[in-house]
């Protein structure tokens, strides 16, 4: 009998081991997507989220923040881009024109917005802009004011437009090979920003902020509408997409680079690629319910705890003496405390909660740190009251403190 209790005990630690490893890592949800699928847009309604895929495979759903999916009716069509107005979907295609479903997913029908390929898409207010994919006479930007039952060509109307973004009347046009656009009255004239030459993939805002994803040279930063940009921290490399929440960033990247983070404007990016067996082309980002969600070409889509990234910041680059531990800070506390800590040398860090019996119940940090400082927050509303232990992991570091979680 003593030996059974013994062997269940090792599998109730290891069970609590494997609980706090996975939950600082990405966690693929694919369930029911075609395999080795490329998903190229997000886009959500309430608790519906859709995604467009490349290879004819059309539009899914997952009503269960990522855990299955469905296909739609839109089932064979090329995705380049999605867009939500109200209770309308809207999905444009690489060769097949604009699409819009008002039941979510159940049925589609074609806009009259003529043009074959609707590589962009954004909404702002109670207008719909459509960035076209084509080169010529049919590149450039469309407008509908109707829900898409009408369409007109805006005076950007010659360049191919890969990438869109909206803040009040200024709206950004991401080009191919020839920077980024704006329009400072919703469309009705464009002058090119001074970001004025390359092909821009991806675009955000962040507050006052615009982030560029460019193929080739990484991430560029603009603090006023667009007049001057400078180049981030991540400066080589496509960047195939980026997402915002609040003034944190993050850029899907090309070439085995992942997913980066950044919460100071780009003056430093993090990679946050824990958990990616394979890592290909991350082609979409999009954040919705406290999570984010990354389209990983031909390993499909995974999910992760948007808190849990952001958990970390990085509060000084400037290269430390030594490695160090902080004491938590308010200790005792409840239920959240804040821990501190230096690197001396780039490498994997792992920062790990433990109980008074040495069972691990939280991994705060497990990735790739440079030289710096570091504070990140635990939150123990879950646990009980009474004696913690962290401990931080390097290759060539280790130290543990003590904390007090008084409820």
């Amino acid at each position: 009998m003593k030996k059974i209790n013994i062997i269940a005990f090792l599998i109730i630690v290891q069970l609590t081991l494997n609980i706090g490893n996975t939950s600082a890592q990405w966690v693929q949800v694919s369930s029911g997507l075609p395999p080795s699928s490329s998903c190229y847009v997000y886009a959500v309604i309430g608790s519906n989220i859709f995604a467009g895929f490349a290879n004819s495979a059309g539009v899914y759903i997952t009503t269960d923040n990522g855990n299955n999916w469905t296909q739609t009716a839109l089932n064979n069509k090329s995705i380049n881009s999605l867009a939500v107005k109200g209770n309308n979907v809207f999905a444009g295609t690489l060769s097949d024109g604009l699409f819009i479903s008002t039941n979510n997913g159940s049925s589609w029908t074609l806009t009259s917005l003529n043009i074959p390929i609707v590589k962009s898409l954004s909404v702002n207010g109670n207008d719909i802009f459509a960035g076209s994919g084509s080169s010529g006479g049919t590149g450039g930007v469309f407008k509908s004011s109707n829900n898409g039952n009408n369409w007109t060509q805006t005076s950007f109307n010659n360049i191919a437009t890969y990438s869109l973004a909206t803040s009040g009347d200024n709206i950004f046009a991401g080009t191919l090979g020839s920077g980024v656009y704006v329009s400072t009255n919703r469309g009705s004239s464009w002058t090119q920003t001074s970001l004025n030459t390359g092909t821009i993939y991806s675009m955000t805002i962040s507050g006052n902020n615009i982030f560029a994803g460019t193929i080739s040279s990484g991430v560029y930063l603009s603090t006023n509408n667009g007049s001057s940009w400078t180049q981030t921290s991540l400066n080589t490399g496509n960047v195939f997409s980026l997402a915002s929440n609040g003034s944190n960033v993050f850029a899907g990247t090309s070439g085995g680079l992942g997913v980066y983070f950044t919460s100071d404007n780009g003056t430093n990016w993090i990679p946050k690629n824990q958990g990616l067996t394979t890592i290909g082309t991350i082609g979409a980002l999009f954040i919705d319910n406290n999570n984010i969600f990354a389209a990983n070409w031909g390993q499909g889509i995974w999910k992760r705890s948007l808190s849990e990234i952001i958990g970390i910041k990085n509060i000084s680059t400037e290269v430390p003496s030594e490695f160090s531990l902080n004491q938590n800070y308010p200790n005792p506390f409840n239920p959240t405390t804040n821990i501190k800590f230096t690197i001396l040398n780039s490498g994997l860090v792992k920062l790990t909660v433990f109980d008074i019996m040495g069972r691990e119940v939280q991994t705060l940090v497990n990735e790739s740190l440079n030289s710096g400082t570091y504070e990140t927050t635990f939150d123990a509303s879950q646990f009980a009251s009474g004696i913690y232990y962290y401990k931080l992991s390097t290759p060539v570091f280790s130290e543990t403190k003590k904390m007090t979680l008084q409820k």
